[in-house]
């Protein structure tokens, strides 16, 4: 091949979104489940490409059409889990497919409560944060990520953030109790596929929250490399943990010009610019997945 030839690099197809909202309703207490899922294959789709010959191509409209036939088939239970399914299907089924990513949202409802009970068939989507799984699959290998998006977390005291450089550019004044809130997007990477993802999604879940909540705080820095920690320290199962915290910044409004005092009592969140903290955090010497890393948005 001469310098300069023009070639095909590295690709991925599939259909994206596809809305899947599956009802069990074996008993007269329905179930809901409710789920973003985009399919991306990756194989021999060269032709396609470069002459236009669809021979191999697995139609995205067969794709989205399978995910709806597996919810029936199969069930959904664990967004993990389902995904992983998917992927099996299409890389084992399918000759000319080697691998590719598969990820889902899981979108949250809660049932209304009638008189102080739940009602049996009638939901309310909560205001929680976003379930999210990525799954990538290379032949007979696959990685499970997952993780939650959109988690709004406030603590109104806990919280110092002093010792900075500062310069003839520096405004902001050193504190020792200020309020502390982020919206939490985090990832966490299993070690293997074989995880009970439903019972061990909330452990995680859980253990970051409390961590943020008990941590008492130096830096939003300092806040995330615990919550890291407080994972790995406690769960095996868990490889590593990435996590991105935009500081939601909560001034302290002057009410000096009325004759008020403000003793950290009212203040005016400012939704930009803001502060955008990133970190992982990992076991020292464990092996490195990088390739899964860049399927995931906002990580590289």
């Amino acid at each position: 091949m001469a310098v300069g030839d023009i070639v095909l690099g590295p690709n991925q197809y599939g259909k994206a979104e596809v809305r899947l909202v599956r009802v069990t309703r074996d008993t007269p207490v329905h179930e809901i489940e409710d789920l973003t899922v985009t399919t991306q294959l990756r194989g021999d789709f060269t032709d396609c490409h470069t002459t236009g010959d669809n021979t191999l191509v697995v139609a995205t409209d067969t794709q989205k059409n399978t995910v709806y036939a597996y919810a029936k088939e199969h069930g959904v239970g664990s967004p993990e889990t389902f995904l992983l399914r998917l992927a099996r299907h299409f890389v084992d089924d399918f000759p000319q497919v080697t691998g590719g990513r598969f990820a889902a949202d899981q979108h949250a409802w809660d049932r209304i409560a009638v008189d102080g009970e739940p009602h049996d068939h009638a939901f309310v989507r909560t205001g929680r944060e976003t379930r999210r799984t990525v799954v990538e699959v290379a032949g007979d290998d696959a990685w499970v990520v997952s993780g939650f998006t959109d988690a709004t977390v406030l603590k109104s005291t806990g919280s110092e953030f002093w010792g900075f450089p500062r310069d003839r550019y520096t405004t902001l004044g050193e504190t020792t109790d200020r309020i502390l809130a982020t919206s939490v997007t985090a990832w966490w990477r299993w070690t293997g596929p074989d995880v009970d993802f439903e019972a061990r999604y909330p452990v995680v879940r859980d253990l970051l929250l409390a961590t943020f909540a008990q941590v008492h705080s130096l830096a939003l820095q300092h806040t995330i490399f615990e919550m890291g920690k407080a994972v790995l320290e406690a769960c095996d199962d868990v490889a590593e943990v990435r996590l991105s915290c935009p500081n939601k910044h909560h001034f302290l409004v002057d009410l000096e010009p009325f004759g008020l005092e403000n003793p950290n009592e009212v203040f005016y969140a400012a939704d930009r610019p803001y502060g955008l903290i990133e970190a992982t955090v990992q076991r020292e010497g464990a092996a490195q997945v990088p390739h899964v890393w860049a399927s995931v948005p906002g990580f590289v």
